[in-house]
């Protein structure tokens, strides 16, 4: 049973702050919630995002972290919580990493699909 109320607790979590990040922020660049830690006495959350365009990441968490106060209040009047938790911005590392694998991947797709294509010119 406490499983389900932390999950619930961070998926409430997860779209009331990409709400607010939604409406407070600038869309240049982009800023996205990729995850959400709940700890489990649900007094401390840390939110994990990212950018589009790369390099965005350190102005946009120096812009999360000026709104900290305006987001417990935002969570004050839409989340309804018993508590409101103390926020914490990270950069997703992870997610930048998974990303930029992902490219790679498609890069080496490509090289050996153009490879397959090529006919043998050895007669």
């Amino acid at each position: 049973m406490e499983f389900d109320r932390h999950d619930r607790m961070k998926s409430l979590l997860m779209e009331v702050v990409a709400k607010f990040i939604r409406e407070e922020a600038n869309t240049n660049p982009l800023i996205t919630v990729s995850n959400l830690t709940v700890s489990p006495s649900y007094q401390d959350v840390t939110v994990f995002f990212t950018t589009i365009p790369d390099g965005g990441e350190e102005n946009a968490k120096i812009f999360l972290m000026r709104k900290g106060t305006e987001l417990r209040n935002y969570l004050k009047k839409n989340a309804r919580l018993k508590y409101i938790p103390h926020i914490r911005f990270e950069i997703d590392y992870g997610e930048r990493h998974r990303q930029h694998i992902d490219v790679l991947a498609q890069e080496i797709e490509k090289k050996s699909t153009v490879k397959q294509e090529e006919p043998d010119t050895q007669d």
